[in-house]
This record gives C-alpha cells, sequence and structure tokens, in this order.
C-alpha cells in the first residue's frame, strides 16, 4: 500500500496525517508532499504530534513534483488549495481523495489560543484519518 498526502505547504496538516497513517500501520508507505512546500515543518505541528507520542521531527517539506511519475494506491490532499491545483501524475493513481481540515498555522490571538486550534486539528486529523484507515484498508 502506497499512498500520498498532499497540502498547500507541506508543513503542518499533511505532515500529521502521514505521522497518523504511518502509526496505524508501519507496513504502509506513507509520503506526504506539497504544491508549494515550506522549509521547515511546523515547529507547533512537531510539538502537537510528540504530545501523542508520534515523531515528525525529522520529517521535511517536500515538492510533489519529485512524486508524479510515480504509482500511487491513494492520493490524499487535506487543503482545498492542494486540492484545486492537484498535479496530474504520469503514474497510476487507484484513488484520489479529499479530506480537508482547517489550517491552524493560519490561526491568530494568544499563544494558548493558537496552540488549542493545532490540537483540534490534530484530533480531527487523527479522527478521520483512522476512519479511513479503518474503511479503506483494513
Amino acid at each position: 500500500m502506497k499512498i500520498l498526502i498532499l497540502c498547500t505547504g507541506n508543513s503542518c496538516r499533511s505532515q500529521m496525517a502521514q505521522g497518523f497513517l504511518q502509526s496505524f500501520d508501519p507496513a504502509i508507505k506513507v509520503f506526504s508532499a506539497g504544491t508549494q512546500p515550506g522549509a521547515t515543518v511546523n515547529p507547533m505541528a512537531i510539538k502537537v504530534m510528540s504530545e501523542v507520542g508520534i515523531d515528525i521531527s525529522n520529517h521535511s517539506p517536500k515538492n510533489v513534483t519529485q512524486y508524479i511519475g510515480e504509482e500511487w494506491d491513494y492520493v490524499i490532499t487535506v487543503c482545498s488549495n492542494a486540492d484545486e491545483n492537484c498535479p496530474v501524475f504520469g503514474g497510476k493513481v487507484a484513488h484520489r481523495l479529499h479530506i480537508g481540515f482547517d489550517d491552524p498555522s493560519e490561526a491568530t490571538g494568544t499563544p494558548e489560543f493558537i496552540q488549542s486550534e493545532f490540537r483540534r486539528v490534530r484530533d480531527e486529523i487523527k479522527e478521520r484519518f483512522h476512519q479511513f484507515y479503518l474503511s479503506e484498508l483494513v
């Protein structure tokens, strides 16, 4: 099973989704990429994932162009921008899905509120990707 998770910056939501899917089943080959990748993974995403025992600190944003020619069982977009701008893959894609989430990196307010938004989105990603895992992959 080979899955690619896409978002715009590949610095937050797609990284968290990759971490969760990999934690559900280490045999699944999970990759993430962005249509406009950032320079680093968002430090708050790393922090809130570590709170649930998943280490994504060694992840780095990647450009989707490096995966265009590969074959995928699933290509899953996690933001509207990536869904609308998803490139055409030269390789075979068995299933293309959109499972969208708010972008916690756009949250404004107190540090506590911003952290709570990251946690909220993290928990939504875990729930929705666990549902996907149980319904599609098990």
